[in-house]
């Protein structure tokens, strides 16, 4: 499996480029914009792009899908509980002085447990709310890519509207669970590992042991 970051947008998003490399089928987890440079990227690994998978609708991690599907047609998968933000994403764009083009509606519903296949790669869906109240991240392969509810010494806001404290803390206490060796992939800043999150993250530590 080809996994490769672009960051991309005024507020550098990651957006992840996933290939299988046997069948050559990829998807792009989050393309917040510059559609033209993220196919480009597709085109460079000679894949052929089959879906975008969103770990949240927030406009910075949905703003190229419109561009990528006018030239791509392919399908998009969301959580039913970011509907809501998916659908206001250009007026949620202007309150930062910024633009997008609004995307079409969604094709198919994500939701905790379903798996989701790419070639002869399988990826879990966890539903991790609190950011987001239909956020998402996508397990499998050794890789949890995880949108913007774990960063590098980080977490995500809570402080947005639609977002869930509360919940956050069911979430990061789930993240930090997971097998230290998994690698994670965030919607912004660096990759890192929960092992490493575990043991210097104040947000995640205090649940190391919990």
């Amino acid at each position: 499996m080809i996994v490769r970051c672009f960051t991309v947008g005024e507020i550098e998003e990651n957006c992840w480029l996933v290939v299988d490399e046997v069948t050559g089928d990829a998807v792009l987890v989050d393309p917040g914009a510059e559609a033209d440079r993220l196919l480009a990227a597709v085109d460079a690994e000679g894949a052929t792009l089959t879906g975008i998978w969103l770990t949240h609708a927030h406009f910075d991690h949905i703003g190229g899908i419109a561009g990528i599907v006018r030239q791509r047609p392919v399908p998009v998968w969301l959580h039913p509980l970011d509907r809501d933000i998916y659908d206001n994403a250009v007026t949620s764009a202007l309150r930062f002085g910024l633009e997008v083009e609004q995307p079409a509606a969604p094709d198919h519903e994500l939701a905790e447990g379903d798996t989701l296949t790419l070639g002869k790669n399988s990826f879990s869906v966890m539903h991790l709310p609190g950011h987001a109240p239909g956020h998402v991240g996508f397990l499998g392969d050794g890789v949890l890519l995880s949108g913007d509810c774990l960063f590098a010494g980080s977490v995500g806001r809570t402080d947005l509207p639609l977002c869930n404290p509360t919940a956050f803390q069911h979430t990061l206490k789930r993240l930090a669970n997971l097998p230290g060796s998994v690698r994670v992939l965030p919607g912004h800043g660096p990759a890192t590992t929960i092992a490493r999150e575990r043991a210097s993250n104040p947000f995640l530590r205090q649940f190391a042991s919990a």
